[in-house]
């Protein structure tokens, strides 16, 4: 497989990445990386134009009408959505932390041409939520991923929806850099479920912000900090699940991909902060800056700004309820509330570790 990932840039407004592998797979990494190749083959539709970024990635523009989502047997007649019938409030360019900076997005002199584009537990019915996650860049080996994201779902077992969005570093996917990525699944991950655009489901409407994008600069240990500001909210007239990034409307979820027990009417979850894998075999990678909570702002990696939309009238507003806190193996990982320490936020959480668990 060559040095430089390829990114399916569908050719209106936005970019699609290269992720595929579900986090129970022990193959080799040969054979992963050419089952990839296999599956960008399968999946690949003709460029109008491309480009190529200063980090090697090239970026392909595909006519919004013919990317891979209107595959999907749901979407035969499905007409696309340039924008929410209905915008959430909340304060646009203002979303960002006040102690940390948001991330921009370095692609300059990169846009596909108009008609394409660039490829803590809640458990209440919400129908949007949003959050600022602090960006960092964890080592990982091969065969292992580090990442932060908010996930919204519903149901349960084979009827369980989610939607996940973040920030993912996976060497499998992405070389060890810190990227924008998104996985959904329609049926607890028994058929459905992928990474950003690697099967059929979402819509990209963005030609500035690509699913898979790189996200620099990340933060510095007891330096700079910086974030990304992510939002999932379902449209209360067309019923789709809208993903911005920061200010962007990136692209979105048909509604018709879930049912009512699911997504369909809401979600009955959600929750945000961190997420390692690795073999049995392999001691696990860090979680976010590598260093436990207690170390404070600066030191270890956060979630702040976090709000919902719980009354299905689009506006977003802090839980009205309990914010549950958890951490699955402590000796590794570790979360705490960051109220009571200096130079935070009232509605923040600090979560991360340094690995080392088998």
């Amino acid at each position: 497989m060559s040095s430089s990932a390829t990114f399916l840039l569908l050719t209106f407004s936005a970019i699609a990445l290269i992720v595929v592998a579900k986090s129970d797979r022990t193959m080799p990494v040969e054979m992963e990386e050419n089952e990839l190749v296999s599956l960008l083959n399968s999946i690949n539709k003709p460029a109008v134009t491309s480009f190529q970024t200063e980090h090697g990635d090239i970026l392909d523009c595909i006519d919004i009408n013919k990317q891979l989502a209107f595959d999907h047997p749901l979407l035969k007649n499905h007409t696309i959505q340039l924008r929410p019938r209905n915008i959430p409030e909340w304060t646009i360019n203002n979303s960002s932390s006040k102690n940390g900076g948001s991330t921009p997005f370095r692609q300059d002199g990169i846009s596909c041409p108009f008609g394409t584009f660039a490829m803590a537990d809640y458990g209440h019915k919400n129908y949007g939520a949003k959050v600022n996650l602090s960006i960092w860049e964890p080592k990982v080996s091969p065969t292992q991923f580090s990442s932060a994201s908010m996930l919204i779902a519903g149901g349960s077992k084979e009827q369980f929806q989610s939607i996940r969005a973040g920030w993912i570093v996976y060497r499998w996917l992405n070389r060890n850099h810190s990227r924008l990525y998104t996985y959904w699944t329609a049926d607890g991950f028994i058929k459905t479920g992928c990474y950003n655009t690697l099967c059929r489901g979402f819509v990209q409407v963005s030609k500035r912000v690509p699913l898979g994008i790189l996200l620099e600069p990340v933060s510095i240990y007891d330096g700079h900090q910086s974030e990304v500001g992510i939002v999932i909210y379902k449209d209360i007239v067309t019923g789709n699940w809208w993903l911005f990034v920061h200010d962007e409307m990136v692209g979105y979820w048909p509604n018709s991909l879930f049912t009512k027990s699911g997504l369909g009417q809401g979600a009955g979850l959600v929750s945000y902060g961190g997420e390692v894998y690795s073999p049995v075999n392999e001691k696990s990678p860090s979680m976010g800056s590598g260093h436990f909570p207690a170390e404070g702002y600066t030191k270890t990696a956060y979630v702040n700004g976090f709000e919902v939309v719980s009354n299905n009238d689009s506006i977003f507003s802090e839980p009205s309820f309990r914010v549950m806190m958890f951490a699955n193996t402590p000796k590794c990982y570790r979360v705490m509330p960051g109220r009571g320490q200096l130079r935070v936020w009232f509605d923040s959480l600090f979560y991360g570790g340094p690995g080392g668990c088998v």
